[in-house]
Protein backbone atom coordinates (compact mmCIF):
# COMPACT_ATOMS: atom_id res chain seq x y z
CA UNK A 1 0.00 0.00 0.00
CA UNK A 2 1.77 3.28 -0.88
CA UNK A 3 1.12 6.16 0.98
CA UNK A 4 -0.70 8.92 -1.29
CA UNK A 5 1.46 11.84 0.76
CA UNK A 6 4.66 10.42 -1.20
CA UNK A 7 5.32 9.49 -5.06
CA UNK A 8 6.22 6.08 -6.27
CA UNK A 9 9.67 4.85 -6.14
CA UNK A 10 10.73 4.15 -9.97
CA UNK A 11 13.86 1.94 -10.38
CA UNK A 12 15.25 1.47 -13.59
CA UNK A 13 17.60 -1.55 -14.46
CA UNK A 14 19.50 -2.14 -17.63
CA UNK A 15 20.98 -5.54 -18.91
CA UNK A 16 23.67 -5.47 -21.61
CA UNK A 17 24.18 -9.41 -23.10
CA UNK A 18 26.35 -9.83 -25.71
CA UNK A 19 26.26 -13.38 -27.84
CA UNK A 20 29.40 -14.17 -30.03
CA UNK A 21 29.10 -16.48 -32.64
CA UNK A 22 32.07 -18.22 -34.07
CA UNK A 23 33.07 -21.71 -36.12
CA UNK A 24 36.01 -23.55 -34.58
CA UNK A 25 36.52 -25.16 -37.72
CA UNK A 26 39.65 -24.12 -39.77
CA UNK A 27 38.04 -24.25 -43.36
CA UNK A 28 38.89 -22.66 -46.44
CA UNK A 29 36.48 -19.41 -47.75
CA UNK A 30 37.58 -17.25 -50.65
CA UNK A 31 34.66 -15.10 -50.07
CA UNK A 32 36.74 -12.82 -47.92
CA UNK A 33 38.71 -11.38 -51.10
CA UNK A 34 35.69 -9.98 -51.96
CA UNK A 35 35.09 -8.07 -49.00
CA UNK A 36 36.65 -4.26 -48.46
CA UNK A 37 39.00 -5.56 -46.02
CA UNK A 38 39.87 -8.17 -48.07
CA UNK A 39 40.56 -6.15 -50.88
CA UNK A 40 42.48 -3.66 -48.97
CA UNK A 41 44.89 -6.89 -48.07
CA UNK A 42 45.10 -7.65 -52.03
CA UNK A 43 46.21 -4.46 -52.26
CA UNK A 44 48.46 -3.50 -49.62
CA UNK A 45 50.26 -6.69 -51.14
CA UNK A 46 50.56 -5.82 -54.31
CA UNK A 47 51.65 -2.45 -53.65
CA UNK A 48 54.28 -3.56 -51.37
CA UNK A 49 55.56 -5.80 -54.25
CA UNK A 50 55.75 -3.68 -56.67
CA UNK A 51 57.53 -0.86 -54.44
CA UNK A 52 60.38 -3.55 -53.10
CA UNK A 53 60.67 -4.30 -56.83
CA UNK A 54 60.98 -0.87 -58.46
CA UNK A 55 63.83 -0.36 -55.31
CA UNK A 56 65.66 -3.75 -56.35
CA UNK A 57 65.90 -3.07 -60.01
CA UNK A 58 67.48 -0.02 -59.15
CA UNK A 59 71.47 0.57 -59.54
CA UNK A 60 71.39 2.01 -56.11
CA UNK A 61 69.14 -1.13 -54.02
CA UNK A 62 72.10 -1.16 -51.98
CA UNK A 63 71.47 2.70 -50.44
CA UNK A 64 70.51 3.24 -46.43
CA UNK A 65 67.00 4.28 -48.01
CA UNK A 66 66.32 1.36 -50.37
CA UNK A 67 67.42 -1.10 -47.64
CA UNK A 68 65.30 0.88 -45.14
CA UNK A 69 62.19 1.16 -47.54
CA UNK A 70 62.38 -3.00 -48.78
CA UNK A 71 62.78 -3.55 -44.99
CA UNK A 72 59.52 -1.62 -44.63
CA UNK A 73 57.62 -3.50 -48.09
CA UNK A 74 59.19 -6.77 -47.29
CA UNK A 75 57.28 -6.64 -43.48
CA UNK A 76 54.13 -5.82 -44.85
CA UNK A 77 54.44 -7.94 -47.51
CA UNK A 78 54.34 -10.87 -45.09
CA UNK A 79 52.59 -9.56 -42.39
CA UNK A 80 49.71 -8.89 -44.56
CA UNK A 81 49.69 -11.80 -46.76
CA UNK A 82 50.11 -14.28 -43.30
CA UNK A 83 47.01 -12.06 -42.12
CA UNK A 84 45.21 -12.37 -45.29
CA UNK A 85 45.87 -16.16 -44.75
CA UNK A 86 44.61 -16.51 -41.62
CA UNK A 87 41.17 -14.74 -42.40
CA UNK A 88 40.47 -17.04 -45.73
CA UNK A 89 40.80 -20.33 -43.60
CA UNK A 90 39.27 -18.72 -40.56
CA UNK A 91 41.75 -19.48 -37.89
CA UNK A 92 41.36 -16.04 -36.88
CA UNK A 93 37.79 -17.28 -36.08
CA UNK A 94 39.01 -20.43 -34.11
CA UNK A 95 41.21 -18.31 -31.91
CA UNK A 96 38.85 -15.28 -31.68
CA UNK A 97 39.18 -14.14 -27.82
CA UNK A 98 43.02 -12.99 -29.10
CA UNK A 99 42.66 -9.35 -29.85
CA UNK A 100 43.39 -9.69 -33.41
CA UNK A 101 41.48 -6.18 -34.44
CA UNK A 102 43.75 -4.78 -32.26
CA UNK A 103 46.86 -6.17 -33.21
CA UNK A 104 46.01 -5.39 -36.82
CA UNK A 105 45.09 -1.65 -35.75
CA UNK A 106 48.33 -1.27 -34.38
CA UNK A 107 49.96 -2.65 -37.09
CA UNK A 108 48.49 -0.78 -40.13
CA UNK A 109 49.07 2.60 -38.12
CA UNK A 110 52.43 1.84 -37.60
CA UNK A 111 52.96 0.77 -41.34
CA UNK A 112 51.16 4.50 -42.60
CA UNK A 113 54.08 6.04 -40.27
CA UNK A 114 56.68 3.60 -41.36
CA UNK A 115 55.62 3.91 -45.37
CA UNK A 116 55.30 7.88 -44.89
CA UNK A 117 58.94 7.90 -44.29
CA UNK A 118 59.97 5.83 -46.32
CA UNK A 119 58.47 6.68 -49.53
CA UNK A 120 59.46 10.71 -48.18
CA UNK A 121 63.02 9.53 -48.46
CA UNK A 122 62.70 7.33 -51.50
CA UNK A 123 61.48 10.78 -53.24
CA UNK A 124 64.18 13.09 -52.14
CA UNK A 125 66.54 10.15 -53.69
CA UNK A 126 65.76 11.75 -57.46
CA UNK A 127 66.14 8.47 -58.73
CA UNK A 128 63.68 7.32 -60.94
CA UNK A 129 63.32 3.74 -59.89
CA UNK A 130 63.25 5.76 -56.04
CA UNK A 131 60.42 8.10 -56.97
CA UNK A 132 58.38 5.47 -58.44
CA UNK A 133 58.85 3.37 -55.35
CA UNK A 134 58.20 6.73 -53.42
CA UNK A 135 54.84 6.70 -55.29
CA UNK A 136 53.88 2.98 -54.61
CA UNK A 137 54.94 3.75 -51.21
CA UNK A 138 52.60 6.64 -50.56
CA UNK A 139 49.38 4.47 -52.62
CA UNK A 140 50.67 2.06 -49.68
CA UNK A 141 50.44 4.69 -46.64
CA UNK A 142 47.06 5.92 -47.53
CA UNK A 143 45.93 1.82 -48.22
CA UNK A 144 47.04 1.10 -44.13
CA UNK A 145 46.13 4.01 -43.39
CA UNK A 146 42.40 3.36 -44.21
CA UNK A 147 42.98 -0.34 -43.18
CA UNK A 148 43.98 1.49 -39.44
CA UNK A 149 40.45 3.38 -39.59
CA UNK A 150 38.39 0.80 -40.55
CA UNK A 151 39.85 -1.66 -37.64
CA UNK A 152 39.24 1.41 -35.31
CA UNK A 153 35.56 1.58 -36.11
CA UNK A 154 35.23 -2.27 -35.92
CA UNK A 155 36.92 -2.01 -32.20
CA UNK A 156 34.40 0.97 -31.70
CA UNK A 157 31.23 -0.76 -32.33
CA UNK A 158 32.67 -4.07 -30.24
CA UNK A 159 33.13 -6.62 -33.31
CA UNK A 160 35.26 -9.09 -33.30
CA UNK A 161 37.84 -9.78 -36.51
CA UNK A 162 35.64 -13.12 -37.68
CA UNK A 163 32.23 -14.70 -36.31
CA UNK A 164 29.23 -12.66 -35.55
CA UNK A 165 28.81 -10.41 -31.89
CA UNK A 166 25.24 -9.33 -31.04
CA UNK A 167 24.93 -7.33 -28.20
CA UNK A 168 21.13 -6.86 -26.41
CA UNK A 169 20.04 -4.41 -24.25
CA UNK A 170 17.12 -4.55 -21.97
CA UNK A 171 15.77 -2.20 -19.83
CA UNK A 172 13.37 -2.57 -17.06
CA UNK A 173 11.60 0.14 -15.19
CA UNK A 174 9.82 -1.17 -11.78
CA UNK A 175 7.54 0.78 -9.50
CA UNK A 176 7.76 0.15 -5.66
Amino acid sequence: MTDPGFPAQHTTATMTTTETHVSPQVRYDPTYVRTVPGILKIVCIILNLIGFICIEVSAFSYHSRGSFFNSVAMTGFWFTGIMLLLYIFHVLEKFWRLPWLHIELVFCAIWTLLYALAAGLAAAMGLEAYTAAAFFGFCAMVAYGYDAFLKYKAIQTGQIAQGTRQQTTVQQTVTA
